[in-house]
């Protein structure tokens, strides 16, 4: 049950925004189709890992997004949701947007944060075993968000952890709550894509640039998109690869009945599609390599009117900066999502949504 003690305070328009590119009202997508929140598929969620794109369905998703609007919407970090609760931000791995975005989400509910920002600094730079350190978590915290750069190493912390985990990137595996924002971003600029029957001419073409099978991010988005087949009416892969694909992806596709197909000729793809997914380094056995520049993307490309760009960011020389103020930036607006999409998950996993008081519209099961 949610709580009802004090009345929530809802804001005029979103309390953070990005300063350039297309700015996304979450209330567009709070108004379309079924406007109360399933809060009880999303107590399912409560003490759950998330551990890959495939833990989730489309209906969790499209609930989770529906409750990142709402606190993108709300004066929430007076309420203190998370207040008692610490989590462990474990990072093996070099990050600033994830680790960041994640701690600005614990703390802007009153959570607190034991930090691991560089794993040279723990026992692992002593041969300290993964498995060891998850049996120590247990006492450390409430929760584990954690990135790695070994794809196996969730195995490894799993097999003493008793505390939830939320797997922030691993080696070349996957990255389940960018993909969640990337949906999220993709259903505030269009929240038919949402609706059950999304109208045909409402659907859109998914292209990615690049090589999910090793691309952690992109992987996962992939994963999620296939999930919504009324919304993606196809998928093109645009790739140097002839399987870009990897064997979880494949078998997703399988499962699928969104069209997808492979090409390497990126300019023909432009002119058709209308959502276009890049990223720039995959990574290749023990190293990385960056997308060929014949799939880079600037102002010159013949794009598509009204078609976005999504870039999980860092970006490198993959993504012009002439691009940065034209109607296809999206990309900020999706860093921009970050922190309510992270605040949904905090909120469901640890078991905090009795805690919310009352007082908005959509706010009712």
């Amino acid at each position: 049950m949610v709580s009802r003690t004090r009345p929530l305070k809802t804001r005029r328009a979103p309390h953070l925004t990005n300063s350039i590119g297309k700015r996304l009202d979450p209330r567009e997508l709070l108004s379309s189709g079924d406007k109360q929140i399933d809060f009880d598929r999303l107590m399912t969620l409560a003490g759950r890992d998330v551990v890959s794109a495939r833990d989730f369905d489309r209906e969790t998703i499209i609930e989770l997004c529906k409750f990142a609007a709402l606190l993108e919407l709300t004066e929430i970090a007076s309420h203190h949701l998370l207040d008692g609760k610490l989590v462990i931000t474990a990072f093996f791995e070099a990050s600033t947007r994830t680790r960041l975005s994640f701690e600005s989400a614990v703390q802007r509910l009153d959570g607190r944060i034991v930090s691991v920002p560089d794993g040279k600094t723990t026992g692992v730079a002593k041969g300290e075993s993964l498995r060891d350190i998850g049996e120590m978590f247990n006492t450390y915290g409430d929760l584990v968000v954690m990135r790695h750069p070994e794809t196996e190493s969730l195995d490894q912390i799993r097999q003493h952890l008793l505390l939830p985990i939320i797997n922030a990137g691993n080696g070349s595996g996957e990255h389940p709550t960018q993909a969640m924002i990337d949906i999220y971003t993709l259903l505030k600029w269009r929240p038919d894509l949402a609706l059950d029957d999304c109208p045909a001419d409402s659907a859109v073409h998914l292209a990615i640039i690049g090589t999910p099978g090793n691309m952690r991010a992109v992987k996962s988005f992939a994963m999620l998109a296939l999930l919504f087949p009324t919304a993606f009416k196809r998928i093109t892969v645009v790739s140097e690869m002839a399987d870009p694909f990897g064997v979880e992806l494949a078998a997703a596709i399988e499962a699928s009945s969104v069209p997808v197909d492979v090409t390497n000729d990126v300019t023909d793809v432009l002119r058709d599609v209308d959502v276009i997914y890049i990223n720039s380094i995959a990574l290749l056995g023990d190293s990385y390599k960056q997308l060929d520049s014949r799939f880079k993307l600037d102002a010159d490309r013949p794009l598509k009117d009204g078609a976005v760009i999504l870039h999980p960011l860092a970006r490198r020389d993959e993504l012009d900066r002439s691009l940065d103020e034209t109607e296809h930036n999206l990309y900020f607006a999706q860093a921009a999502s970050a922190v309510f999409l992270r605040q949904a998950l905090l909120i469901t996993v640890l078991d905090r949504l009795h805690t919310l008081p009352p007082g908005v519209p959509y706010l009712a099961s």
